[in-house]
C-alpha cells in the first residue's frame, strides 16, 4: 500500500503526483493541510514532525520532503526509464535544478505567492510582494538563459529534475503579475503541456 498525504493545490504535492504519473506508480492520496487541516495531530506529527506536506507512506516506510520523495521514487521505480537517467552527470544536473527550485526559485517567488494566495487581502503586504517579484525576475532570468540552450533542465530529454522546475514555472507564468518576457520559459511550458502528468496535476490553475 502506498499513500500520499497532501492537498492537490500544494506545489510540493503536485511534484509527487506528477512524478508518480511519469513512473506509472499507483497510490492512494489523502487530503491533508490547508482547509483540510490535520497536520498538527499527534498521528500526523509522528509521520512528519515539521507538520508539512507531502508525506509518502509505503509498507511502513515514511518519507517527507518532496524532492527527496521524487528521488526515492526514481530510485525504486525508475530503473531503465529515461526520466531517471543512469548517467551520473546527467542525473547530477537534474538534481542540481531540482534543488535550485527549492533554494533559489521558490525562495524568490514564494513570498509573493503567500501574500497573494494565502493571505487575506486586508493583511497583504504590498512591499513584500514587490520585493519578491523583483527578485523573481532576476532569478527566473537564470533559468531563462539555461533553457535558451536546453530543451529540458538536464539537456535534451525530460527528467525528474524538470518536475520541481516545471511546477514553479507554471506558477510564475500564471500568477496575475507583471514579469519580463521570457520566451524560453514559455516554450518550456508548452513542451511540458504535452506530458499527461503535468497537464493533470500542475496545469490546473494557481490557487
Amino acid at each position: 500500500m502506498r499513500r500520499i498525504w497532501g492537498r492537490t493545490n500544494s506545489i510540493n504535492v503536485m511534484k509527487v503526483l506528477w512524478g508518480c504519473a511519469e513512473l506509472g506508480i499507483a497510490y492512494e492520496r489523502i487530503d491533508a493541510g490547508g482547509a483540510f487541516g490535520g497536520l498538527k495531530t499527534p498521528e500526523y506529527l509522528a509521520k512528519n514532525p515539521n507538520a508539512l506536506i507531502p508525506v509518502l507512506e509505503e509498507d511502513g516506510f515514511v518519507l517527507w520532503e518532496s524532492n527527496a520523495i521524487l528521488r526515492y521514487l526514481g530510485a525504486t521505480a525508475g530503473a531503465g526509464a529515461s526520466v531517471w537517467p543512469d548517467d551520473p552527470r546527467t542525473r547530477a544536473i537534474a538534481d542540481q535544478w531540482m534543488d535550485w527550485q527549492q533554494t533559489t526559485g521558490q525562495a524568490a517567488l514564494g513570498p509573493a505567492f503567500v501574500q497573494m494566495y494565502r493571505t487575506p487581502p486586508e493583511k497583504r503586504d504590498e512591499a513584500v510582494i514587490a520585493r519578491s517579484l523583483a527578485r523573481s525576475a532576476e532569478t527566473f532570468a537564470i533559468l531563462e538563459a539555461h533553457l535558451t540552450n536546453h530543451a529540458f533542465v538536464a539537456g535534451a530529454g525530460f527528467t525528474l529534475g524538470d518536475i520541481p522546475i516545471g511546477c514553479l514555472v507554471y506558477r510564475y507564468l500564471h500568477m496575475p503579475i507583471e514579469r519580463p518576457d521570457f520566451p524560453a520559459l514559455a516554450a518550456y511550458h508548452q513542451r511540458l503541456l504535452a506530458r499527461p502528468g503535468y497537464a493533470a496535476h500542475v496545469a490546473v490553475g494557481v490557487s
